[in-house]
């Protein structure tokens, strides 16, 4: 047996900290800024401070959908913060966020500059700020914010558990892989329920709900996340795989996918948006055929 199948928690947790794989160099048991760093304003009044994941395309795709809606107040400024270089314990970034993570929002459109955090929490601000891709009334309201919250609850065992010890880890754990392998798959079957019963997945419109969804469990059932389609079987959700090539399709969301993406290919990488003008067109079709 190794190391990893024999292993005995002490009484005591102590950090190991070169214990943590790709991220060893920037996780910390504690929280707080680690230094001095304030944040750049750009000219919109929207200030995103993020990363192209999951959780930060999800604010991207819903910014660019706003702006196809007509929104104009919808016009933001994405700045890239650099996880691997420990960009989010800025000082400037914590005050945004205190728990340092992506995405995080500035809204300096009114008097007093208003501050959100957590994914989930910003696209319900920008929903009820622009009232877009967010019924107000109910049950329609209640089912769309079950399967928002739905994502926000369930894509942990997705990414921090399945993506983590499957892509992540420094070592392969196969009690790990199999405990959110099975997870992923148990979610992946629960959408692919909902998904034949409804074009989308709050209903029949499109919804944050299906915004806050397609990053995480779109990018798998396509193959763009963990390399693990073929792994989980992903071809098995067919309900799942139309409802992500349709969304896929939307032009803000090839948009919204690029925005301060640093990995992947070049052509759907767009480090930091500031104008409209950033992307280059040509090459949002790419994406969709992924």
């Amino acid at each position: 047996m190794s190391n990893q199948d024999t292993y005995t928690p002490p009484k005591v947790w102590t950090w190991d900290q070169g214990n943590g794989g790709e991220f060893a160099s920037i996780n910390r048991p504690t929280s707080g800024a680690q230094s001095v760093k304030e944040l750049p304003v750009g000219k919109h009044p929207l200030q995103l401070y993020s990363l192209g994941t999951p959780n930060g395309q999800k604010v991207t795709i819903m910014l660019e959908e706003l702006l196809a809606l007509g929104h104009e107040g919808a016009e933001y400024d994405a700045w890239l913060i650099d996880i691997r270089k420990g960009d989010q314990f800025g000082s400037g970034f914590v005050e945004v966020n205190p728990n340092s993570k992506i995405p995080a929002l500035m809204d300096r459109s009114g008097d007093k500059p208003i501050r959100i955090f957590e994914s989930g929490a910003i696209l319900v601000y920008l929903a009820e700020k622009f009232g877009a891709l967010l019924p107000t009334t109910q049950p329609e309201r209640a089912e769309t914010l079950s399967w928002l919250f739905w994502q926000m609850g369930s894509a942990p065992f997705l990414g921090g558990g399945f993506g983590h010890f499957y892509a992540y880890a420094p070592v392969k754990i196969k009690y790990a892989i199999d405990r959110y392998a099975m997870e992923a798959k148990r979610q992946l079957d629960v959408l692919d329920k909902r998904l034949a019963e409804h074009e989308f997945v709050a209903g029949k419109d499109y919804s944050v709900a299906d915004i806050a969804i397609w990053p995480w469990y779109g990018a798998v059932v396509k193959g763009l996340a963990y390399d693990a389609a073929e792994f989980l079987s992903t071809h098995e959700y067919k309900n799942v795989l139309r409802w992500a090539d349709q969304v896929g399709a939307r032009p803000a969301v090839k948009r919204g996918y690029k925005v301060n993406r640093t990995s992947g290919s070049p052509e759907n990488q767009l480090r930091e948006r500031h104008d409209a003008s950033d992307f280059d067109t040509k090459t949002e079709d790419k994406i969709a055929k992924a």
